[in-house]
């Protein structure tokens, strides 16, 4: 039987710490993974749903959007994917009667890991204006509550419609639609706080903001860096991909602030080498960067390239690129002096950098929020563009640009639509289809949407999956913000905080999960789709029963709500495609490019690859037709004296807002979550020992200051002047307003903060 949820919130102002491993997963691993699996579903319902995890007849696993190998595994799920499947196929539910003895004011005093080990959610439940616990509400009610509430706007921009990446193709598709129809391009997601930064870059530069690798080009390259990402803890499954590739002859380059045990040494759980044997080390070099200096590593390296001799791809360049000169002029105004102080490295590990790359023809840079969550984000990773240009690395196999995205599905909401700054061509494409005018404003932002809220101009904040609360910055000013809306609406598979932190009104609508199986009104069953992280689309069938006779698909709950809201003047087949999702796929293939005969092709065991010009052919859809080189001003973080730049992380125990479990067992921290690493010397030079407790404020350039209390100092080998601490403990202390040039993303990983000791020892 499965293990009882907490019946209150374990302390957690004492973590133990120990010393941070040097090496990842192995058998540790495959323990942990099944003793969470089991204390949620129990040993025979673990064993039936984790062999299904990533199969080509089974479904995508809910955590990460790392794509599977052409021949799988029969166990293809990581540890972490393991807890993410084993929180949604849980045995544990949240009743009305769970609602009645929790009344919403005691629900916000309780942590994220509390709320989401309650298990899963199984029927809508209403929180009226003034009411101090959400009481049950059937569904046609519900819809129509919300219906009615849209329909009072004095304008559809009043309205912003949120989505999370676990959402699928499917239902993505019919939401943008809806959002559409009804007047709003207010489609905030994710995308808004991660990878933003890289989808800007790419689409200047090579003229599509995806990655331009597929998995078997790993294992084809010469050089692989990976920068601003930690594999062992964010896509577990990546570190098998990177062992074939050392494996092939591949050398692999890490660039952190941090360093990060998987990078360091993989145990692989499915080879006899990774469960009794030395493992494989990954890493051949390692660059401790300070954080935010990124543009000035890969300038100076770029200054480097032009200054040898048969060192650029002349041909290419010549015949594939734009803005050559121009940029070479900026590389070239690169010092020594600047880069160091920028990066916090030495000249000989830059220069040990330098021969790994002259060494190697092809190369692919890979990366992830490390690089997108700063204010120079996006010249940093048109600087990395920069250097993949240079030597041709861009169009052949073994070499290109791979963003890693986070969140299942996280791509594919975008490419179906999820975009408040959507392109003509989508919307003729809609246009020509659906026959209703879309609006063409551009729309909100996660960051404008929390503006909105604030300042009254959005009135109604409708999700689909996610935790909006956890996920955006500046906490306290968000809750506020979110407060002041009339009706709050989430469509959900478990407890979050944005269930506590609501509007006037509010709903919880439960919704199926990836592990279950999607029947139509007829019975008959429904599979969706998703987008991995390479472009690559596959179907995912879910096989359990739902966690109760209430839950409805996503896809079903918005067909049904647009029905209710446009009413009989849309010519959308709402009840149409809730009842047939083939409909939607025809659909989507006849309005999103490269999804011609899309139910024909992800039939096929594996699906398929979405096309990318410049991977393909080596053809750049951009304005100048050619790979445009770039010449952005340098810039890095400045901090002041007594000051250090924070980035905001996960632990290994959880997954984006996800709180599996207390512990970090890979940085050595047990039990707690309210902990900040610091350098020994930095934390000397401070005053703080190892051990005591501080409180982190940020410093903002308009002078105002946030603070989140009661953080253990624990002395760690982060590279000197910065520091690190666990999200959304510290999403508090991001401002609003500092985000990234250009993509507007929050800058979570360049906070300036100071460290105040508390507690009796403190002076």
């Amino acid at each position: 039987m499965p293990a009882k949820p907490p019946a209150s919130d374990p302390v957690q102002d004492a973590p133990e710490v120990s010393a941070p491993k040097k090496s990842a997963v192995g058998l540790p691993a495959i323990t942990h993974a099944l003793r969470a699996a089991q204390q949620q579903m129990g040993v025979r319902r673990t064993a039936l749903t984790l062999l299904r995890v990533n199969q080509p007849n089974g479904f995508d696993c809910p955590g990460c959007a790392w794509p599977e190998p052409g021949k799988t595994h029969t166990a293809e799920f990581c540890e972490n994917g393991a807890k993410a499947v084993a929180e949604e196929a849980t045995l544990r539910r949240v009743t009305r009667a769970f609602f009645a003895e929790h009344p919403v004011a005691e629900l916000r005093e309780r942590s994220g890991y509390w709320l989401g080990q309650q298990g899963r959610l199984t029927e809508p439940m209403y929180l009226a204006e003034g009411a101090t616990h959400y009481t049950p509400i059937g569904w046609n009610a519900a819809l129509d509550l919300i219906a009615d509430e849209l329909k009072a706007l004095d304008s559809p921009d009043e309205a912003a419609f949120y989505t999370s990446g676990r959402t699928s193709n499917e239902a993505a598709f019919v939401y943008q639609l809806f959002a559409r129809e009804f007047g709003t391009n207010n489609l905030p997601d994710c995308s808004n706080m991660c990878h933003e930064s890289s989808g800007y870059a790419l689409g200047d530069t090579i003229g599509v903001g995806k990655g331009s690798v597929l998995l078997e080009d790993l294992e084809k390259a010469d050089l692989i860096i990976v920068a601003g990402q930690n594999p062992g803890t964010n896509h577990p499954r990546m570190l098998t991909a990177l062992e074939g590739a050392k494996r092939a002859g591949t050398k692999i380059m890490t660039i952190n602030p941090l360093p990060e045990a998987g990078m360091q040494n993989f145990h692989n759980p499915q080879t006899p080498r990774g469960l009794a044997g030395p493992g494989t080390s990954l890493t051949d070099l390692f660059l401790q960067i300070r954080l935010g200096g990124d543009q000035a590593l890969f300038r100076l390296l770029n200054k480097l390239l032009l200054e040898r001799d048969g060192a650029t791809d002349d041909a290419f360049i010549r015949d594939h690129t734009h803005g050559f000169q121009d940029f070479a002029t900026a590389a070239r105004t690169a010092t020594w002096d600047e880069t160091l102080e920028a990066t916090g490295l030495t000249r000989e590990a830059i220069e040990s950098a330098l021969e790994m790359i002259l060494a190697s023809r092809s190369i692919i840079v890979c990366w992830a929020m490390g690089l997108t969550q700063h204010k120079n984000s996006v010249p940093a990773i048109q600087e990395i563009v920069n250097f993949l240009l240079l030597r041709g690395n861009i169009g052949r196999p073994g070499a290109g640009v791979c963003p890693v995205r986070g969140h299942s599905n996280v791509q594919g909401d975008r490419t179906m639509g999820i975009v408040e700054r959507p392109t003509p061509q989508l919307l003729d494409a809609l246009e020509r289809e659906f026959g209703f005018t879309p609006p063409r404003e551009h729309g909100l932002d996660v960051v404008d949407t929390i503006r909105a809220l604030r300042d009254d101009r959005v009135k109604v904040f409708f999700a689909v999956g996610g935790n909006f609360v956890s996920a955006t910055p500046d906490s306290d000013l968000t809750e506020a913000a979110l407060t002041r809306a009339r009706l709050t609406v989430q469509i959900s598979t478990k407890l979050n905080r944005s269930h506590c932190v609501t509007g006037r009104r509010a709903l919880i609508l439960p919704t199926l999960g990836r592990t279950e199986r999607d029947r139509s009104p007829e019975g008959d069953e429904q599979f969706v789709t998703v987008e991995d992280s390479m472009g690559m689309v596959h179907a995912s069938r879910g096989r359990l029963a739902p966690a109760g006779p209430q839950l409805r698909s996503e896809t079903a709950i918005l067909c049904d709500l647009a029905r209710r809201v446009l009413g009989p003047g849309s010519a959308t087949p709402w009840e149409e495609f809730a009842a047939d999702y083939g409909r939607i796929r025809d659909a989507v293939a006849r309005v999103v490019p490269g999804f011609t005969d899309f139910n024909t092709k992800v039939a096929r065991p594996g699906g398929f690859a979405l096309p990318h010009p410049p991977r393909d052919s080596r053809t750049f859809p951009t304005a100048t037709g050619k790979a445009n080189f770039t010449a952005e001003p340098l810039t890095w973080p400045h901090v002041p004296e007594g000051r250090l730049l924070l980035q905001t992380l996960r632990s290994h125990d959880q997954y984006n807002t996800t709180i599996y479990g207390l512990d970090d067992r890979y940085r050595g921290i047990k039990n707690g979550r309210r902990v900040v690493f610091v350098h020994p010397e930095d934390a000397q030079r401070l005053g703080l020992p190892d051990g005591s407790y501080a409180d982190l404020t940020s410093e903002w350039t308009d002078g105002s200051e946030r603070t989140a209390p009661g953080f253990r100092v624990v002395h760690y080998p982060t590279a000197p002047g910065c520091a690190a601490a666990y999200y959304p403990e510290t999403n508090v202390l991001v401002p609003l307003d500092s985000t990234a040039d250009r993509s507007n993303t929050p800058t979570s990983k360049s906070l300036i903060v100071r460290l105040t000791p508390t507690g009796p020892d403190a002076t």
